[in-house]
């Protein structure tokens, strides 16, 4: 997640040992949340109803978004890829662990494996700039009211989006190119629901702290990168909504980004605790990485919609016009 390059390294295996263990290791057993069959069923039951209520929420507010005229603006334009990105994210996951939690042998292939740790990077890296160029936007939009719509065009609203996927792929790209360099001899059982690359290094014969490091670096400087520029525009716009004379105008300057801190300590707070722990296969492992990919995708939809007076107003018309 194209057969991987070798490497003669001095003291490690050569390279047909390496194409050996990348031939023995064709399957991973995931652990899953619970070996108990009654527990699975719950968990089956309330992980379908978080999925099914995080497509439905996010198709209403892309629906929203895209019929009503009144939210054709940068803040929501952001806010309907934010919608899609959430639904991409959660699907990279949560219908895996829905088939695992109905499953007696919880496998998972090294290219499907691959493929969901490319996955999960591309879209939630991509989530993580999204939420720092929507907070440029409350930036522009509290800060400089009277040229926010120079500032924001519609052109570097596309841009700014196609960035951030650009970014998240190449980081992608790069961390996926390390996990196919890893090998694997015996060890198969990742001690999660899910291929996290972090899960993966406790099962790799090879000498992973090149790769720890790498994977280390590049979280701190994705997540620096993306949360530095929300930290300085938030840093901004408090001091602009300060200096606003009226209670009114302060409560109204505040309101409109919220959501957005909201949405933004959801996402970063366990990603951040995701990445940056040591990977233990712990209870609080899981339950950070389940906040992280399922819940936090059903949460976002729910925040700009009722803490948001436009969208919920434009809920109600769009109702109005199918029902």
């Amino acid at each position: 997640m194209i057969s991987p390059p070798f490497y003669f390294i001095p003291g490690k295996s050569p390279p047909q040992m390496a194409w050996r263990n990348h031939n023995i290791i064709t399957e991973f057993i995931l652990m899953g949340l619970s070996d108990d069959p009654h527990i699975q069923a719950l968990l089956f039951v309330l992980f379908l109803g978080i999925y099914l209520l995080t497509v439905m929420g996010n198709l209403m507010l892309l629906l929203v978004i895209r019929t009503d005229s009144r939210l054709h603006t940068p803040m929501y334009f952001f806010l309907s890829n934010l919608s899609f990105l959430d639904l991409c994210f959660s699907s990279v996951t949560v219908p895996k662990l829905l088939k695992d939690l109905l499953s007696e042998k919880k496998t998972i292939s090294v290219e499907g494996c691959l493929a969901q740790v490319f996955f999960v990077f591309i879209t939630a890296g991509t989530e993580a700039f999204l939420l720092s160029v929507m907070a440029y936007d409350r930036y522009a939009a509290i800060c400089h009211p009277l040229l926010y719509g120079q500032v924001m065009s519609s052109q570097l609203c596309v841009g700014l989006v196609l960035a951030s996927w650009g970014l998240a792929s190449l980081n992608a790209f790069v961390i996926v190119l390390l996990a196919i360099n890893l090998d694997f001899c015996e060890a198969q059982t990742i001690h999660h629901y899910t291929c996290e690359l972090p899960a993966l290094f406790p099962l790799s014969c090879s000498d992973i702290s090149i790769t720890t490091n790498i994977l280390l670096c590049s979280s701190l400087l994705h997540g620096l990168g993306t949360f530095l520029p929300i930290f300085f525009s938030y840093a901004r716009i408090i001091s602009t909504i300060l200096h606003i004379s009226s209670t009114s105008g302060r409560s109204k300057a505040f309101s409109t980004c919220s959501s957005h801190l909201i949405a933004v300590i959801l996402f970063f707070g366990s990603g951040f605790l995701c990445y940056l722990m040591p990977p233990s296969g712990s209870s609080l492992d899981l339950l950070l990485s389940l906040q992280y990919s399922a819940v936090t995708p059903l949460l976002n939809p729910l925040i700009y919609s009722l803490k948001n007076k436009e969208v919920k107003a434009a809920v109600r018309r769009t109702l109005g016009k199918y029902l």
